[in-house]
């Protein structure tokens, strides 16, 4: 009986088992999180015994496999060391589960802590009572998690001088607070709101009662010296104060003065200013009884209430207690049974052997912007015998006496900060330890001993040699109809605004010129005019030209005459929908319409009562997308005619380095001289304009515009990019690679494709040039793409694998690569490849991702982006290749018949190899990079691993394809038909990994996400093509393989 146990616990059976087990349940845990809550996902799931079953046979499964294939050989170090890395990273979880703990220290500036609060929340009951007459103290503790989603259960039993007591789970409530719920036998209560620290405060002052808020104290129908006293009688309220002060009223702006002593009318929703401290009085008092009411998730004030059935000497009695993740609450008593139970809810203090002082929090920011911050940095002091200064700031850590501090948030006003707090020293270096074990073991899959790798490729040089030529019979039908639309510019009215665009037009090496000039986007990029320009045309009007006009001459031509724009045809409209053409009164086949057909003659916009309903939808149809998309363009191009946009007078002296446009300039003081300039440089300028265009000399112009790059350079400089970044941005800008590049891959793939199969029954030297050449046009076409991957690098400062955009562009690069280097094995590999590459481009350049370069948030800013990005986003391209080349072989099986079984046979067992290699360097470096990643989260957040759709998704495509890997070692899930299927159904957690996470669950990897989408309708028409596919090579593998 032991025997067998322990064979089947080291079978390749229960290791299939556990890959599916594990990776199921996994993938329930992200739904879960997204569908309820983090805490439910953990209780049903993380954190429930039998997923900690499952780790711990995997561990056992690793560990009798070693000795099970003979893995202690020399030639098989590096399987041996996947085994061990393995299991010393599952180890490690373990450790740190059970003796690892974290948590949060908020800190002031000036304060010193020395302790931090836990990320577990505790529930602590004190039991006190008398023994013989003294008083004694029973404390129980325990760390418990609970959700109101799932069916809780906690009970204690114990007794206190023999005198048995029970503490009982009763109920459990999220997000609750304390409001005033109205009853007319309540008490009157007038509701203050403050915000003193920049976070929004509300106080409720009790009748007759006095309140101290920030050392001022109010009263409410109880009058006292030195007290703001608020009297209220027969619905009239008056306010009398002991300073002087003033007060705004929201609703019409006007303002008054407070005068000190004198009893006043109380204005309501008004902003009161008393010697600095502001407050707001919303509401008259009002009568009601304060009561625990569910609110919103992560409003002021908001905790968890737990419910507990205490009984005691044959009584019984309920108690709430409120707390939470990161709240310290005083006791709470009740006495029952003549003991008395004090009970404490949340998370608990934990001391630090040492203290630290918070000496200064910098927030920086991006230029120009209040919110968007691009790095923010914690000045501490850690105070022990011998004391030292520290920054502590995102990706750089304090590490100190087995804690490590991290920066992990800041109060809005600035003046305090957040840090995560980790004490994990054996958990973390176990799970390294692995990590680095697992590194050095896929080195070696590749260069050292005998791996299954090397065996595939010997194998498939062997395959090489014994194919003369390849003799199959496929029929390939590919059509691709992509037909440039020029502009439709027709008229809207018997006007032709086209020829008046015309007649105004400036010179395209002026226009040049302007478009070199620099300014400072919404988000604090600064940039050059030419990429707003190139980006408004693309987007409004799906072109990157209008008529003879280039997107420097249409910007030019629209901040000089925007009233003309207003009549313009250029915003673009989706082929068919006909009902926005009739809303906004436009012939339905007319492709380009005007702003102002937007708007009718009372200037209400037409297409309001469509946009409230699209933007309510929870999920928008087709027609309400057609609506969001076209507001989109008519809103980028009002901005335009508007001049906002073009933020070009930096302010001399801004702290925050802000820049402002032409009609801005009333909202800031400028001094002096600098006031007279800004106001008059940009009239003058177009009045130059005016006078170039009639006799073509535009010297005058260019000295005004080089007058204004001054002006620039003198009191913006700092935060300028160079003249290389500019020029190189306007050729990016101009060339715009990517785009063109889907449809170069396409054509060259696919030609390469049927001349492939043409030399299937034909040889010759033409043929055989044609595809040589075409074989070089791909390589071409991939050195563009990294050349346009390296440009993207050097204009935005990092590396360009930072949002979906990027990441999307960087997937086809990686794809092609690998093509490439599998491409020398097998010509049909390369052609299939650029296939792949041109979809992926093509999906990136779809309406919901945004190729606009932006700035990089503050946690990606880290040599671990292009380390832990890099790799896992490029394992995205081996993975999908082997996914076509899975498609490639079923297509190939479906054709094959008795006479030609042999020689598509040969086709089929080459392609299945270069399946395998591909599958395994994908794996390989998914693997590394999810690893890394969790490295990057240890330096970033903390914690190497905190169950983040994201990473865990990553982690269940890593099972699967291992899954997909060691099918051959179970019976009955052997074969190439199998083997070649299986690679297509696995690319879907790959498309998970990636789209699903970032669209549908919720995680920390936001800043990877473009606009919520809903599930595109091809993707159910690929779910039935792969499944037909599937169905008919099976049935002919069956005939024609098996038989």
């Amino acid at each position: 009986m032991k025997e067998k146990i322990l064979k089947y616990l080291f079978s390749n059976q229960l290791m299939a088992l556990l890959f599916i087990a594990f990776s199921t349940a996994m993938a329930f845990g992200t739904f879960i999180e997204s569908w309820y809550s983090t805490d439910t996902a953990k209780i049903w799931v993380y954190n429930a015994w039998w997923f900690e079953l499952i780790l711990a046979l995997f561990m056992a499964n690793f560990f009798g496999n070693i000795f099970k294939y003979r893995l202690l050989r020399k030639e098989k170090w590096a399987i041996l060391m996947i085994h061990l890395s393995f299991i010393l990273i599952i180890f490690g979880a373990f450790i740190t589960r059970y003796f690892g703990y974290e948590g949060v220290m908020p800190i002031r500036e000036g304060a010193v802590e020395n302790s931090f609060l836990s990320d577990k929340t505790y529930l602590t009951v004190f039991v006190e009572g008398e023994i013989k007459g003294i008083p004694q103290r029973k404390t129980l503790e325990k760390d418990i998690l609970f959700s109101e989603h799932v069916n809780n259960d906690f009970e204690w039993q114990n007794e206190f001088n023999g005198q048995p007591f029970s503490i009982r789970f009763e109920n459990y409530a999220e997000d609750v607070s304390e409001q005033l719920v109205l009853d007319d036998s309540g008490d009157r209560y007038l509701k203050i709101v403050e915000s003193s620290d920049g976070s929004r405060h509300d106080h409720s002052l009790k009748e007759g009662e006095v309140a101290n808020i920030h050392n001022i104290l109010f009263t409410l129908n109880n009058p006292i010296a030195g007290a703001v006293n608020i009297r209220s009688e027969a619905g009239l309220h008056y306010i009398t104060t002991p300073f002087d002060g003033t007060y705004l009223r929201m609703a019409d702006q006007e303002s008054g003065a407070v005068q000190k002593d004198i009893e006043q009318e109380l204005q309501l929703r008004s902003l009161y200013n008393l010697q600095g401290f502001q407050f707001v009085i919303p509401e008259p008092p009002l009568r009601g009884k304060f009561d625990w009411v569910k609110s919103e998730e992560g409003a002021p004030g908001v905790q968890d209430a737990l419910r507990l059935e205490v009984s005691s000497d044959e009584k019984t009695e309920s108690i709430t207690v409120l707390g939470g993740k990161g709240i310290v609450n005083n006791m709470k008593k009740i006495t029952l049974g003549g003991l008395d139970f004090y009970f404490k809810f949340g998370s608990k203090r934990l001391d630090l052997p040492f203290a630290i002082r918070l000496n200064d929090f910098i927030a920086e920011k991006y230029p120009g912007t209040e919110k968007s911050y691009s790095s923010f940095m914690s000045k501490i002091t850690v105070e022990e015998q011998t004391a030292f200064d520290y920054d502590i700031y995102m990706n750089h850590v304090l590490d100190h006496k087995g804690y490590r501090f991290f920066q992990a948030s800041f109060d809005p006003d600035e003046k305090g900060t957040v840090l995560s707090v980790n004490h994990d020293f054996w958990g973390t270096w176990v799970t390294y330890a692995g990590y680095i074990l697992l590194y050095l073991s896929m080195m070696g899959i590749f260069f050292y001993g005998k791996t299954r790798f090397k065996d595939l490729s010997n194998a498939l040089e062997k395959i090489k040699q014994k194919k003369k030529a390849l003799v199959s019979i496929l029929f390939l039908l590919a059509s691709l109809s992509l037909n440039a639309q020029e502009h439709d510019h027709a008229p809207l009215n018997h006007f032709d605004f086209d020829s008046v665009v015309r007649a105004n037009t400036i010179s395209k090496g002026h226009a040049q010129k302007f478009g070199s000039l620099v300014i400072q986007d919404l988000g604090g990029r600064m940039k050059p005019a030419n990429t707003f320009s190139s980006e408004l045309l693309r987007k409004v009007s799906k072109k990157d030209h209008y008529g003879e006009l280039n997107a420097d001459q249409v910007m030019m031509s629209i901040v000089e005459s925007p009233a003309l724009w207003y009549n313009v045809p250029i915003i673009y409209l989706k082929r068919g929908n006909d009902s926005l053409r009739k809303i906004v009164g436009v012939d339905s086949k007319q492709k380009y319409t005007s702003l102002v057909s937007f708007f009718d003659n009372q200037g209400n916009y037409k297409i309001s009562s469509q946009l409230e309903d699209a933007y309510r939808a929870a999920v928008p149809n087709q027609f309400q997308k057609d609506f969001i998309e076209v507001d989109k363009r008519v809103n980028l191009l009002y901005a335009a005619l508007e001049g906002k946009i073009l933020r070009v007078f930096p302010i001399p002296g801004d702290p925050l380095n802000k820049w402002v446009s032409y009609p801005e300039l009333n909202e800031v003081s400028f001094k002096g001289k600098d006031s007279l300039y800004v106001q008059n440089i940009l009239p003058l300028y177009f009045s130059a304009l005016r006078l170039a265009r009639q006799d073509g000399d535009y010297a005058q112009a260019e000295n005004l515009l080089q007058s204004l790059e001054g002006f620039q350079k003198k009191f913006g400089g700092a935060v300028m990019p160079s003249e290389d970044k500019i020029e190189a941005e306007i050729l990016y800008n101009q060339y715009d690679i990517f785009k063109k590049l889907f449809s170069w891959y396409l054509y060259a793939g696919l030609f390469l494709f049927v001349l492939l199969i043409v030399k299937i029954f034909r040889e010759g030297k033409t043929l055989n040039l044609s595809i040589n050449v075409l074989k070089g046009s791909l390589l071409l076409l991939f050195l563009l793409h990294t050349a346009g991957l390296v440009a993207r690098w050097f204009i935005s400062g990092h590396a360009p694998w930072s949002d979906a955009y990027e990441s999307m562009i960087y997937v086809a690069w990686a794809t092609m690569f690998f093509g490439l280097i599998f491409g020398r094995k097998s010509e049909l590999t390369l052609a299939a490849t650029a296939f792949v590459s041109s979809m992926v481009l093509m999906i990136a350049h779809w309406n919901w991702m945004d190729p606009a370069i932006a700035n990089l948030q503050p946690v990606l800013d880290s040599y671990w982006l292009m380390i832990h990005v890099a790799v896992i986003v490029g394992s995205y391209g081996p993975f999908a290749l082997s996914m076509i080349i899975g498609v490639v072989a079923l297509l190939l099986i479906s054709i094959a018949g008795k006479k030609n079984k042999e020689k598509i046979g040969l086709n089929i067992k080459e392609l299945t190899i270069i399946n395998e290699l591909s599958l395994t360097v994908g794996l390989i470096m998914l693997t590394i990079g999810n690893f890394l990643g969790g490295m990057w989260a240890n330096e970033s957040w903390g914690r190497y691993w905190g169950w983040d759709p994201k990473e865990t998704w990553a982690l269940i495509s890593i099972l699967i394809y291992a899954f997909v890997i060691h099918m051959r070692f179970v019976p009955g899930l052997r074969g190439n038909w199998t083997f070649n299927f299986m690679s297509i159904v696995a690319f879907a957690s790959i498309l998970m990994t990636y789209f699903g996470v970032n669209f549908y669950l919720v995680g920390l990897h936001s800043y990877a996400s473009g606009d919520k989408i809903i599930t595109p309708s091809f993707v159910y028409y690929a779910i039935v093509i792969v499944a037909l596919l599937g169905g008919v090579s099976y049935w002919r593998y069956k005939e024609v393989f098996k038989t």
